[in-house]
């Protein structure tokens, strides 16, 4: 198991029927894993977004006698990490941080069973509605941009207002099944809005956030997660763009069309010059 910060608090998490707002502090921690153990109460509360009771019932609520508990049990767990990071500078800790990151992920990726299951789920819908706004605009499109190779119908949903509804009703009228959706920090009320639309007008929603604990869990149907770099001025986000990859492998498996649309296109591509290589 990784023994990253962010994998730990998940370990921690796990098993536990969380409450909106506890789930939301931990959300939190997941995303602030290595400033966790050095927060008191009211801090980590301030960034959470609730109270300081609702924090040492969260602590409670895992098993620890109040927040102190949670914090020292948290601090036992750091110091043989930090000292191995003292030599590195705060680019060379992102990295690491991303590298950790991406092996929590291969670890989740043993059991396979999930990203089959959202595979197949995005292979039959037809058409493919594929939401992502704000920080997760640019994976949405990335998706799209392969996912169109080989699907027959793949729209991409990157920008919000209110024709944002009406384009997930004109996918529901075309026949979508499913939408795929990637949520990234800090998620937009809307994307949580949305989700709740295309759920009440049928859709099967997989979502790919940055923790199982992320504001999106409660509308969506499968929920896929990959952390994201917290260590520079903006998130980076290595890890949820290597697993809409694995999902689009995933959703290939489930086209039996696939090569023979990849290989339609890669004959167009030469015959118009595409590329130069």
């Amino acid at each position: 198991m990784s023994d990253s910060p962010a994998a730990r608090l998940q370990v921690l998490f796990e098993g536990h029927r969380l409450t909106p707002t506890q789930r939301r502090i931990a959300h939190c921690m997941v995303r602030r894993a290595a400033d966790v153990p050095f927060l008191s109460s009211v801090e980590l509360a301030e960034l959470a977004g609730v109270s300081q009771p609702s924090v040492t019932r969260f602590a409670v609520a895992l098993g620890f006698d109040g927040y102190p508990a949670l914090r020292r049990h948290l601090r036992e767990l750091a110091p043989a990490e930090a000292a191995g990071e003292a030599s590195l500078n705060e680019y060379q800790q992102a990295v690491e941080a991303e590298i950790e990151n991406l092996r929590h992920l291969a670890e989740v990726l043993a059991d396979p069973a999930p990203v089959e299951r959202a595979g197949r789920l995005l292979a039959s819908s037809r058409p493919l509605p594929v939401l992502g706004l704000r920080a997760a605009a640019s994976q949405a499109y990335g998706f799209s941009y392969f996912a169109s190779k080989v699907h027959p119908d793949v729209r991409l949903l990157h920008e919000g207002g209110t024709m944002l509804a009406d384009r997930i009703d004109g996918a529901v009228r075309a026949g979508a099944s499913a939408l795929l959706c990637f949520a990234l920090p800090r998620h937009p009320r809307e994307v949580v809005d949305a989700l709740a639309y295309a759920q009440g007008a049928g859709l099967s929603v997989v979502t790919v956030a940055d923790s199982a604990f992320a504001p999106v869990a409660a509308h969506s149907d499968l929920l896929l997660p990959a952390a994201v770099g917290t260590g520079l001025a903006f998130d980076t986000a290595c890890a949820p763009m290597l697993l809409g990859r694995v999902l689009l492998e995933a959703m290939c498996d489930g086209l039996p069309d696939a090569q023979a649309r990849l290989e339609e296109f890669d004959a167009g591509a030469a015959a118009r010059g595409l590329f130069v290589e």
